[in-house]
């Protein structure tokens, strides 16, 4: 019991140094925020925070876990600008979606989540600044790309600052935790084919009813015990549900990735990625030369997909993604031959990688 209560009193020293730093880190924030503000440049610098990540991680000698240290460091780093501004997230609810799971993950709990209705609405409270930053779904890795997030770059002028990858969970819950009481389930159209061999298997003969979010799902579940959701457990916790079947996807790895949107491009590095929409013409072989033009630089092209333009028939879109930032030097002579070889470019940013 004496060193049990030496080894505590030792610890209570740590945490009076610890908050006794934290309190000195804060003032300096605040110091930089004056700074920023007479600069008219933005709070959050999300090649700042990587690099803090980065560079402790590598200072780490452990045993603490550098998975943990980062969510230490997310909420230290999210407290202090809240100090200098209260940032303000618009995601797709409402409360309890993956979108909001997923914003909460890359900011940290000190900022202010806004939800929205739909992604076009996320879109416009960013644009018209009534929120600092947007966080939307962009696609899935067993179901693919969230195509109404793609249409929307392209009469949008926000840039993407970051990506989120956020680990899928789902769950199947109701009132009572008791599966005997399922008449009916609800949920997400991607989340009901993430879990469509599970549900074959176990519930066969119980109607599935589609819905805008697994959130929404949940909510419904709320109002009737007869009702179960297939939902995340953020949305069992904010409605007040019971898990009856943990995991229900029929695949691990499960993974969606979301796009952070803001007014800004931020600053390279060293570990980014660039998103591009582009159009060709109806000539042979266009697309595979305006392509070339990233072979020939050897740089790595992770992502295509094409969408029709809406504006005339057979006519598309173009979205992809390349490692590297554009201000770059390799980059930007890439893209000076990309642009030669499409009838349409626009980046839609350069940003951090996420981290999986």
């Amino acid at each position: 019991m004496d060193r049990l209560n030496e080894l505590r009193q030792q610890i209570d020293e740590i945490d009076n140094t610890i908050l006794d730093l934290l309190n000195r880190r804060a003032r300096l924030v605040i110091e930089i925020g004056h700074i920023k503000k007479s600069q008219n440049a933005p709070l959050y610098v999300p090649s700042r925070e990587k690099a803090i990540y980065e560079r402790l991680k590598a200072l780490n000698p452990g045993p603490f876990p550098n998975d943990a240290l980062r969510n230490v460091f997310r909420e230290i780093i999210s407290a202090s600008l809240s100090l200098e501004e209260v940032q303000k997230v618009a995601y797709l609810g409402p409360q309890g979606t993956f979108t909001h799971l997923a914003a909460i993950k890359h900011f940290g709990l000190s900022v202010k989540p806004i939800p929205c209705r739909s992604i076009p609405e996320v879109f416009e409270d960013v644009e018209k600044k009534r929120c600092d930053y947007g966080v939307v779904p962009i696609e899935n890795s067993l179901e693919g790309v969230v195509n109404h997030t793609l249409d929307m770059f392209s009469q949008s002028n926000l840039k993407i600052c970051g990506e989120i990858f956020l680990e899928v969970s789902h769950h199947l819950m109701n009132k009572t935790g008791k599966i005997e009481d399922v008449k009916r389930v609800y949920s997400h159209p991607h989340a009901i084919a993430q879990c469509r061999k599970w549900i074959t298997e176990n519930i066969p003969n119980v109607p599935i009813v589609e819905v805008e979010s697994t959130a929404k799902a949940a909510e419904i579940a709320s109002t009737d015990e007869t009702i179960a959701a297939i939902s995340s457990e953020m949305a069992e916790l904010q409605y007040n549900l019971k898990i009856i079947y943990k995991n229900i996807e029929d695949m691990s790895n499960n993974f969606t990735r979301f796009l952070v949107i803001g007014n800004f491009e931020p600053e390279p590095t060293g570990n980014d990625k660039t998103s591009i929409l582009f159009s060709v013409t109806h000539r042979s072989g266009s697309l595979f030369h305006a392509l070339k033009a990233f072979a020939e630089e050897e740089i790595n092209m992770t992502k295509i997909e094409s969408r029709p333009s809406k504006l005339k028939a057979w006519e598309y879109i173009f979205y992809v993604d390349i490692d590297g930032h554009s201000k770059t030097e390799k980059i930007k002579k890439a893209l000076e031959k990309f642009s030669e070889n499409v009838s349409f470019m626009k980046i839609l940013g350069s940003y951090p990688k996420g981290v999986k």
